[in-house]
């Protein structure tokens, strides 16, 4: 890709704000190595890459990158048999450390959300190598990059400890000279320094032949003399003896490190080409948060599609989303429109959506764009006029132009600013038209603003080009930047200048000027737009009369869930509350019959044949509410229906008993009276029968069923659908019991709406094996003719 090209689409902006994104200077230098693609394999395993990082980020947060550089000249020196400096082995223990955490960081990612979810970054991962023995010495050794910990080996903590003891024991012995009356009238003050690595004393000058010892330094002004007591050098001379012990130890354990360093030297420099790598991955996908991007579907067909895109290096509060394609109905795009209404804009988009698509970047677009890749990209965008070479605008865009037309290939893409202004405007125009045309027949992907109004017409004549504009509210006089594909833009000037002020004989005598085939088509535009705009408030008006339709729909479906739950709620209580009057009533008639037996000895014949009757009339009354509670006495919703329970099925209002296995398909053979009906399980209810031994001879009349005079017809006119529903669902189980195979609901005409809320009623009835609506002699379409199962 030409580095021209990359500069005039800002490209170079975009690397510099992800350059910024990247947290290590490795990831830096690698960035500095990729360059733009057209590959498409290559260029959708970057994407891809991005995608995953998103992903990754999105899950457990940003990787580890801290402590990580620079580290492959220090492993070469190893490998050459040098010896590292403890800051040079405190950046490959960070290096370590930082390659075993993205090891754990990117194998958690894998096993918890599967191989599928993530391929190029576990794949880059798998690559890296931990050495924790060698990370742990490093780090156990090295505190800081001019410090070596005591552990870290047993000679030097020996030695160290030595030192200390040397210090405190030479200490002691200047800190008892200099507090003696006798030694400290001849120092300049009562302290302890040192000179040359050595302990020494402040003595005055007149005073140097009295304090015996080795004089070190002098002060500044020749007043003071640092001498080191003859009490002390021996001690002083143990204490150099053992900083050179340790100096030797230091050295040694350096390079002991470094020896296990260079061990590991070909793993240290793939770590870190990878975390190079993924450095520079991770910094694609946090610009993809950052700036609400989305990968794009890359083809080979050069066609690019758009979904609100918005230019990266305009504000997010400024950028207007904006619909942009090209390449599929047509292949040449002339937007037209006035001054910094956005044309350029549009352009440069065009142009930098797809370096970013080919560079492994997502775009700030809406999912579902589509980026056709290309081999190159020309551009000529901007005012590049040069003094020095004494090109004006005109020549520098032709300059350019020639330079493209000898470069161009088919599968190239071509942006043009003000294509051939700077000129005579006839002249200018008719070069422009031909420069596009020329490129049309190459059938090369090009995109070309312009204010000749011969282009507009150029599109709408000519196949595989097709106008553009950008949006411009008279009313306002601003752009809104909205770019409008399919229609040509108008240059507004005779609008503009009037909302300014200018005098309407101006513009009358402007616009007498103007051609009439010229003021016609002009009018014709803003006809055209008038007629977008009205289509595009009527849009906006169907899609909120819309979402304003499916708010009421939702709202009425929890409306009907509530008013559900409310009624099976009442159903239920009052189903409690009938059981409990029905048992306190059997309990109080069986305690009435219980007294007026007591009683009845005492009275006459004729008082007791009444008592006989009230109690005989009492026990069929408890009979009954046995009859009524019976159905009541249900099982533990947990119980499972077997053989030879008794049930009671709701939909038939009647008490059968199970003479059969339950089938694969959760069904059973219910023996109700004389009749066997095979029954889903989760439409029975298992029941308690208690039977009293006085009723035990006419049990079998009890269980029978009754059979039923049951009319071949139901009239259901003047109801409503819930009292029809109710009205049908009684009469089909009566008819299907009493063994009717054809039956007529008479509904009427009307107005057809309980006509229709029966068929669909029908549809979903259990018994029903099909229904029609009458014939001319059974009723027309007043009655509907079931069948039943």
């Amino acid at each position: 890709m030409k580095e021209k090209t990359l500069r005039v689409l800002e490209f170079d902006k975009i690397l510099q704000l992800l350059e910024a994104k990247t947290e290590t200077s490795i990831g830096k230098a690698f960035m500095k190595t990729v360059k733009v693609s057209n590959q498409i394999q290559e260029i959708n395993r970057r994407l891809q890459e991005t995608s995953e990082g998103v992903s990754m980020i999105l899950t457990k947060g940003n990787p580890p990158f801290g402590g990580v550089s620079g580290t492959k000249d220090f492993v070469k020196r190893t490998q050459l048999g040098g010896s590292l400096t403890a800051g040079a082995l405190l950046r490959v223990g960070d290096g370590l450390r930082a390659s075993r955490m993205m090891i754990n960081y990117l194998s958690a990612l894998t096993g918890s959300s599967g191989v599928d979810s993530y391929e190029v970054l576990p794949t880059l991962g798998k690559g890296l190598r931990k050495n924790t023995e060698l990370e742990e010495k490093i780090m156990n050794a090295i505190i800081s990059e001019e410090e070596i910990s005591d552990n870290a080996s047993s000679k030097l903590k020996s030695i160290r400890k030595d030192i200390h003891n040397k210090n405190s024991l030479i200490k002691s012995k200047l800190n008892t000279m200099i507090t003696s009356a006798s030694v400290k009238k001849y120092l300049q003050d009562a302290i302890v320094t040192i000179r040359n690595d050595r302990y020494v004393v402040p003595v005055r000058q007149e005073y140097k032949n009295q304090v015996k010892g080795l004089i070190h330094d002098q002060s500044s002004t020749g007043a003071t003399l640092f001498i080191e007591p003859m009490q002390i050098v021996e001690l002083n001379n143990e204490l150099s003896i053992l900083a050179i012990e340790e100096r030797r130890e230091i050295e040694r354990i350096l390079a002991e490190l470094s020896a296990y360093v260079a061990e590991f030297g070909e793993e240290l420099i793939e770590n870190e080409k990878i975390m190079a790598e993924l450095d520079f991955i991770f910094a694609k996908s946090k610009f993809s948060l950052e700036y609400r991007c989305h990968e794009p579907m890359m083809n080979l067909n050069r066609t690019i599609k758009i979904n609100k895109g918005r230019h990266p290096l305009i504000p997010s509060k400024e950028v207007v989303p904006t619909d942009i394609w090209i390449g599929k109905d047509f292949k040449t795009l002339i937007i037209t429109g006035p001054n910094t209404g956005g044309k350029t804009v549009c352009l440069k988009t065009l142009g930098l959506f797809v370096l970013m698509s080919q560079y492994g970047l997502h775009i700030p677009a809406e999912s579902g764009s589509e980026i056709g890749v290309f081999k190159n990209i020309f551009a000529d965008i901007g005012d590049e006029q040069s003094i020095e070479q004494s090109l004006s605008t005109f020549s520098s865009h032709m300059k350019n132009i020639v330079e493209i037309f000898k470069e161009i290939q088919e599968d190239s893409l071509v942006l043009l600013d003000e294509v051939g202004a700077g000129t005579d405007p006839t002249e200018g125009a008719a070069l422009a038209t031909a420069i596009l045309d020329t490129l049309n027949a190459m059938e090369v992907i090009t995109a070309a603003t312009t204010h000749y109004s011969e282009l507009k017409i150029y599109a709408l004549t000519q196949e595989g080009v097709t106008n553009g504009s950008v949006e411009f509210d008279v009313e306002t006089l601003s752009p809104t930047y909205k770019v409008l594909i399919g229609v040509p833009g108008k240059s507004n000037a005779f609008e503009i200048s009037s909302k300014l002020g200018l005098e309407g004989d101006i513009i009358d005598k402007a616009r007498s000027l103007i051609e009439k085939n010229s003021v016609e088509f002009e009018e014709a535009l803003l006809q055209i737009e008038k007629d977008r705009r009205a289509t595009e408030e009527a849009k906006l008006e169907i899609l909120k009369l819309k979402q304003e339709q499916q708010f009421l729909k939702e709202k009425t479906k929890q409306q009907e869930a509530k008013l559900n739950d409310q009624r099976d709620k009442l159903i239920r209580d009052a189903k409690y509350e009938a059981k409990r009057i029905l048992e306190n009533a059997k309990k109080e008639s069986v305690s009435i019959i219980n007294r007026l037996e007591q009683f009845s000895s005492k009275l006459d014949k004729s008082e007791r044949r009444e008592i006989n009757e009230l109690r005989d009339q009492l026990k069929q009354n408890i009979n009954e509410l046995s009859e009524q509670t019976y159905i009541l006495k249900v099982q533990e919703a947990d119980d499972e229906i077997q053989n030879g329970d008794h049930v009671f099925i709701p939909s038939l209002q009647q008490k059968g008993y199970v003479v059969s296995e339950r089938t694969n398909d959760e069904k059973v053979m219910v023996q109700i009276g004389s009749m066997k009906l095979s029954l889903p399980v989760n439409t029975l209810l298992k029941i308690e029968e208690e039977v009293p031994e006085t009723q035990k001879s006419d049990k079998s009349k009890r269980y029978a069923l009754r059979s039923k005079n049951v009319s071949t017809s139901i009239d259901l006119r003047g109801k409503n659908l819930e009292e029809a529903f109710l009205e049908i669902d009684k009469y089909i189980d009566d008819a299907y019991l009493s063994g009717l195979n054809e039956v007529q609901l008479i509904h009427g005409k009307g107005t057809g709406v309980l006509r229709h809320g029966i068929t669909e009623y029908l549809r979903k009835h259990r018994l029903v094996k099909e229904f029609r609506l009458g014939d001319f002699s059974e009723g027309g379409s007043g009655v509907t003719i079931v069948k039943l199962k």
